[in-house]
């Protein structure tokens, strides 16, 4: 079992920065790749990044690409994403998710077992 917790959500004014963190527990955090979501109301889920175990490899959706960038802490047992320049488009609730299935950065959310109650992110213009 994880249990994964984020914080670091808020109310922030387009270009400025927001650092979102979560921290897990249960289950040896250095073994399983991490991975953003976020959800924007009214519709689906998306993929925002991943990244392996160890912290080395990381995948991003092509859209956020050099404004989002995800990392880890194994000592902390926390994945962080770090957002910069943001933007309204990129109000959403956030949420991090375990992958300890299999070490693929996948985007597909259904490879992600674990999933934390997430955390909203407003983003106002």
């Amino acid at each position: 079992q994880v249990q994964l917790v984020e914080s670091g959500g808020g109310l922030v004014q387009a270009g400025d920065s927001l650092r979102l963190s979560c921290t897990a527990s249960g289950r040896a955090f250095s073994g399983y790749v991490m991975g953003w979501f976020r959800e924007a109301p009214g519709k689906e889920r998306e993929f925002v990044a991943a990244i392996s175990r160890s912290g080395i490899t990381t995948n991003y959706a092509d859209s956020l690409k050099g404004r989002f960038t995800i990392s880890r802490d194994n000592a902390k047992n926390t994945v962080y994403l770090q957002m910069n320049s943001l933007k309204p488009e990129d109000t959403a609730v956030y949420y991090c998710a375990a992958n300890i299935a299999s070490l693929a950065l996948t985007a597909s959310s259904s490879s992600y077992g674990y999933w934390g109650q997430g955390t909203q992110v407003t983003v106002s213009s």
